[in-house]
């Protein structure tokens, strides 16, 4: 009778297994359509020309439609998720800074990696400790598209294995 398999489930990293200073480069990349820009734009109730006329975004300065840049800051974050995040978040903590230096167009392609800039235990609860991560997004010519640092509150691996045992 053959044994049992084995079963590894996908998860992100607990606070224990991160290192200050490591830089982790998230795939795939993701082309960013002008259907996934006018869906999440109407979807958030944005109703910013810049995202949704094009005929009047050719006669801006940039010459054509962006896409919007909470698009982008939330997939930058969502790039990291499973390999950093999945299943060992307690909280997302909030965003010190958040820049846009260079726009992203429909059509362009979206890079991410993500930097540990700080990590401590939390003092009120334990078992749990916060992550400064700086997430980066670049285009396929890799210029820096969108930049923030966030905080997020995590799960030791031992206390975490602790209460799902309990």
């Amino acid at each position: 009778m053959p044994a049992e398999p084995r079963i590894m489930q996908q998860r992100g990293l607990y606070y224990d297994e991160i290192e200050v200073g490591v830089v982790y480069q998230h795939a795939p990349g993701r082309t960013v359509t002008e259907a996934d820009n006018v869906f999440f734009t109407t979807l958030t109730m944005n109703t910013q020309s810049l995202h949704l006329d094009a005929h009047w975004s050719a006669q801006q300065e940039f010459g054509q439609p962006l896409v919007n840049s909470m698009f982008t800051l939330s997939t930058i974050v969502g790039a990291s998720v499973a390999q950093l995040t999945q299943g060992t978040i307690v909280a997302n903590l909030g965003f010190e800074t958040v820049r846009f230096p260079k726009p992203l167009y429909h059509g362009d392609t979206l890079y991410t990696e993500t930097e540990i800039i700080d990590k401590r235990l939390s003092s009120s609860r334990p078992g749990q400790g916060i992550i400064k991560f700086r997430h980066l997004g670049r285009n396929q010519h890799g210029d820096v598209v969108a930049e923030c640092v966030r905080s997020t509150l995590l799960w030791q691996s031992e206390a975490h294995h602790r209460k799902a045992s309990a």
